[in-house]
């Protein structure tokens, strides 16, 4: 996925993250050093590092756990999707001058 990213969007400088033991260190390791990416680690505990992903991450726990029941892995998996559409594509986001993520990023696209 990160591979798919560069090639549409170019090399980032960093990659801001967390340090949770779920999260593929070794791979993103590998593909930041590949890639000449500086890997920015947030520190235990203290969530106004990661501000911004502390926020999504309360947004799909309200918005998508919450509101629905789910029978099957698949289930979930196709109401993720959803939702995750929603948000980057339709949904206005205050921090983006009141537009959709891909809105926003196409007319930042533009503004270059």
């Amino acid at each position: 996925m990160l591979t798919r990213l560069v090639s549409e969007l170019g090399e980032p400088i960093a990659i801001c993250c967390n340090q949770r033991t779920e999260f593929p260190v070794e791979a993103l390791g590998q593909f930041a050093y590949n890639n000449h990416v500086e890997l920015d680690f947030s520190r235990p505990e203290k969530t106004t590092d990661n501000a911004f992903i502390e926020a999504f991450n309360a947004s799909v726990r309200k918005e998508l756990p919450n509101t629905s029941w789910f029978d099957t892995l698949e289930a979930v998996r196709q109401a993720a999707r959803s939702w995750r559409r929603e948000y980057n594509e339709i949904r206005h986001h205050r921090s983006l001058t009141n537009k959709a993520p891909e809105a926003f990023a196409a007319s930042a696209k533009i503004a270059r």
